[in-house]
């Protein structure tokens, strides 16, 4: 019977990506109430050891939780009582007015079928209450967003929203949205209506690379989707790549970004439970890892400095619904592992 069962464990961990050598997080933060799904990091640019992580609690009774670098809740930038929220992004020096800039969190609150941005970090709305998304259609959930990502136009500078939904169409399944300033507020303008959908399971994951001006999105069961970010540059999908390096679910997307174009495409290989890395140059699978979390929807990366505590910069991701946390790697520690000799 021993035996037997040691067989099991054994078939149970090699199908889990244990197989790979467990890189340990180096901050685990405190739990949230329900169920994390996407982070995202605003970098303190004055002061970056005091940079914030943004979490989401996905539920109907959410909340977007907001992390210190050790990984404690910050009660005062933390914000509750809403209706499921998904994802999550920020971005720096966001034009409200002739004199007004600010950074911003924005986010997607699936029930209330809307987006909602915020300031950073005194966390004011900018919405006036938030303002609806895929309302052409009610049914089949295709009314609901789910994931979200900015877009910040390097020769307009012009500010976008890149947002998926629950489901929808074979074709125009992503919407991008400008958000125009308007005095005290953003205001949205849909510009186009994009990206193609395999109908097998969802797309949530979606990451921007401004410099370069690409999109990429995770249609879950089949592979990443890449598209340009400039809509005026069309709609062609670019590439279709990574669905063979992947167990089931291609979930979160996070890119890595250093000069001359290097840097990395990092996607959860949500029941392998690693993440899977790409060249940021021609998305090329280059290595997987195991950073310790199980069930990840969502990550983030920034190649910032975060001061003593993630000098090299910082990776956060998703650990599952029952630990209901997230996870900080340095980004130092992600490289690909030294092949033994054979």
């Amino acid at each position: 019977m021993n035996k037997i069962k040691s067989i099991l464990i054994c078939l149970i961990l090699a199908s889990c990506g244990t197989q790979l050598p467990e890189i340990a997080p180096d901050v685990v933060t405190e739990k949230t109430l329900h169920d994390t799904d996407d982070p995202a990091i605003w970098v303190n640019s004055e002061n970056p050891e005091e940079s914030i992580v943004f979490g989401t609690d996905k539920d109907t009774d959410g909340a977007i939780y907001a992390f210190d670098l050790d990984g404690k809740i910050i009660e005062s930038k933390t914000m509750r009582n809403f209706k499921r929220p998904n994802n999550v992004d920020v971005e720096y020096d966001v034009k409200l007015n002739d004199s007004t800039v600010t950074d911003i969190m924005i986010f997607t609150e699936r029930e209330r079928e809307q987006i909602r941005i915020f300031s950073v970090p005194d966390m004011k709305p900018l919405d006036n209450g938030g303002f609806k998304v895929f309302q052409d259609t009610r049914e089949n959930e295709m009314s609901l967003p789910m994931g979200i990502s900015i877009y910040r136009s390097p020769k307009s500078g012009k500010i976008y929203a890149i947002v998926g939904r629950k489901n929808g169409p074979k074709e125009g399944y992503l919407h991008q949205i400008e958000l125009e300033p308007a005095g005290d507020h953003l205001a949205p303008k849909v510009v186009r209506e994009f990206g193609m959908f395999s109908g097998k399971k969802e797309i949530e994951a979606i990451a921007v690379d401004d410099e370069l001006g690409f999109i990429y999105c995770s249609d879950e069961g089949h592979g990443i989707r890449k598209y340009y970010a400039e809509p005026e540059m069309g709609d062609e999908e670019l590439a279709l790549f990574g669905g063979e390096h992947f167990t089931d679910d291609i979930e979160g997307i996070a890119i890595s970004i250093y000069p001359n174009g290097k840097g990395q495409i990092i996607v959860s290989d949500q029941q392998e439970g690693t993440f899977n890395f790409f060249s940021r140059e021609d998305n090329s699978f280059e290595y997987a890892l195991n950073l310790g979390t199980t069930e990840t929807d969502g990550c983030e990366v920034t190649t910032a400095a975060l001061g003593d505590k993630f000098p090299n910069g910082l990776f956060v991701s998703m650990n599952d619904n029952d630990e209901k946390n997230f996870f900080y790697h340095d980004l130092s520690r992600l490289k690909e592992p030294v092949k033994a000799e054979e």
